[in-house]
């Protein structure tokens, strides 16, 4: 395994995070991992050397929080582990119990330590952009996050880079805390990223953490035009349904499947080959329902793709409009 600092603060994370989104509850999504199921593969994450592990409050409706220290605490202490979670979407029916109000932040963060079983988490990052809420109120809320040491570190996901700009210079005018880590939507299909937040978290020294490194499993190979996959996921994820499937994805897969077939490695190895390949890119996050799934995540850190590679499986690519910012 290698480790690399999280965007410019000393924070050491694998170049492979473990999403743990596919653990926790069958009953929130029928392709969720009951505990028994998830434990032999986040024992094996750990094995491989994985040190980063990805939740969110909403979840499994907690679920995953719940089940995520209390499976890793087997195998690693505390100090070994760096543990994010996320906080924004809906928790509950009542108008406070979703956002980034200060209300909202303050109640939730305690409620994630709760669940968790832990006195802090590493990363605490804002789920999405909150319309409804002053950046100033969010970022002053987060301040005494980490000031009261229930976090080490914050971090955002999916926003305009625009919003992003406007949080970082914020954070600074105010003398608080900054962002160190983006979370955003990003694979060999879904490239908008480029155009603007990647290369202005390169510029700010931003760590970039993809999320759906994989296009939800569609760069596996599992993806089919018609009846949708092979898969249980494949054929009930209607967000992937609504993100990928054009010509122009299939086209990008054909490339990936030929190159894997040439160089003899899976699909997913040369997705994310191509992945961590990319400049400014820190770790994907990677959602493993099988152990194969991790063994192929790690492989391809050792897989180099030449330009001729990486323009072959680019060449296809068309435009998408932005997807995953709600």
């Amino acid at each position: 395994m290698e480790y690399i600092n999280l965007g410019k603060s000393g924070l050491k994370v694998s170049r492979i995070c473990l999403g743990m989104m596919t653990y926790g509850s069958s009953k929130w999504r029928d392709w969720v991992l009951d505990e028994e199921d998830a434990e032999p593969i986040i024992k094996r994450a750990i094995e491989l050397g994985i040190n980063f592990f990805d939740t969110a409050d909403m979840y499994s409706q907690g679920v995953s929080e719940m089940i995520t220290w209390k499976m890793i605490k087997k195998y690693l202490t505390r100090d070994e582990v760096v543990i994010a979670s996320k906080v924004f979407h809906p928790t509950a029916d009542g108008p406070n119990q979703r956002g980034l109000s200060r209300k909202h932040i303050m109640s939730a963060i305690d409620a994630t330590l709760k669940r968790l079983g832990t006195d802090y988490v590493d990363l605490y990052q804002i789920h999405r952009w909150d319309y409804d809420t002053p950046i100033e109120e969010t970022l002053d809320a987060l301040n005494n996050v980490v000031k009261t040491g229930k976090a080490r570190y914050i971090g955002a996901s999916s926003m305009h880079a625009w919003q992003f700009a406007k949080a970082l210079y914020t954070a600074d005018k105010l003398g608080l805390p900054r962002f160190i880590s983006m979370q955003n939507h990003y694979n060999l299909i879904y490239r908008e990223e480029e155009r603007e937040m990647i290369p202005f978290c390169r510029e700010e020294g931003v760590g970039v953490i993809p999320w759906s490194p994989l296009a939800r499993g569609f760069l596996t190979g599992t993806r089919k035009l018609v009846g949708k996959g092979e898969t249980k996921r494949s054929r009930s994820d209607t967000l992937a349904h609504n993100f990928y499937y054009s010509e122009s994805d299939f086209a990008v897969l054909n490339q990936v499947e030929n190159l894997a077939r040439k160089l003899e490695v899976s699909a997913a190895q040369i997705a994310l080959a191509w992945l961590l390949q990319q400049k400014g890119i820190t770790c994907p996050i990677v959602g493993a329902s099988r152990v194969q799934h991790l063994e192929d995540a790690v492989g391809a850190l050792k897989l180099t793709l030449n330009e001729k590679d990486i323009t072959t499986l680019q060449e296809p690519y068309q435009p998408h409009p932005l997807l995953g910012h709600k």
